[in-house]
């Protein structure tokens, strides 16, 4: 299986840290060819590093997803110079809790911004060249909170509500071009998001996913025959919702 993966290319976001980071890792070891999207340039090519090791081409492309308008022309400016890109991994994202009533509309608008505006742009960006080259696949990692409701969580649970309607329209319109869509949704992952500022949630971090969990549903996913999709993939930690 590997002499046919082995010519694939994914590209990544989010894939300094967490489920991206992990999500590259997995690939390399399966012989997908990476180019890694992040913020942090230095972190990035670490990851470049650690994935070259294991056989494969990796080229870090340092770009903040949160520059809106310059997505969509970045995304295809960097498929052009990587070559053909098989697999889109959006997994970049931020998480974001205050009850809606004190949420800013600025923060509202930063958080709708990079959960779900950056992935229609990054894949406003690829569709074209992956139209072209006859198909390929788009896996956009949304949450539970999708469709499961908490307190504080609004801003996200929304970003991540319209991600879900996204994709699944982007699978009816994309599918004539044998381009797949996969929506992955985890439950509670222990990553770099419940240390930013903008989360406050005190909740048993040793209970969660890991990101190599999610990285592997991932792989699983992509690895599929072309004549089959897997349209949603829900992974929860065992102990449940914490």
């Amino acid at each position: 299986m590997n002499s046919v993966i082995r010519q694939q290319r994914a590209l990544i976001t989010g894939a300094s840290s967490g489920i991206g980071k992990e999500t590259a890792l997995a690939f390399a070891k399966a012989g997908i060819n990476l180019v890694l999207i992040g913020r942090d340039r230095q972190k990035l090519a670490t990851v470049a590093a650690m994935a070259a090791d294991l056989g494969v081409s990796a080229q870090a492309y340092p770009l903040d997803l949160a520059d809106i308008p310059e997505v969509a022309p970045s995304i295809a400016k960097i498929a052009q110079e990587s070559g053909p890109i098989d697999i889109l991994i959006n997994s970049a994202g931020m998480g974001y809790t205050n009850p809606l009533a004190d949420t800013p509309l600025s923060d509202w608008q930063r958080v709708i911004d990079l959960n779900l505006t950056s992935v229609y742009q990054c894949v406003q960006g690829i569709l074209p060249a992956m139209r072209q080259q006859g198909g390929g696949m788009i896996v956009n990692v949304s949450s539970i909170a999708a469709d499961n409701f908490f307190p504080d969580w609004g801003a996200y649970s929304v970003s991540k509500a319209g991600l879900v309607a996204f994709s699944r329209i982007l699978a009816l319109e994309e599918r004539a071009n044998a381009i797949r869509v996969t929506i992955i949704t985890p439950g509670a992952v222990n990553t770099p998001i419940w240390d930013s500022d903008s989360v406050k949630a005190d909740f048993d971090r040793s209970a969660m996913l890991t990101p190599d969990i999610i990285a592997h549903a991932i792989l699983q996913a992509v690895l599929l025959p072309k004549q089959a999709v897997v349209e949603t993939m829900t992974i929860m930690p065992s102990a449940g919702a914490l």
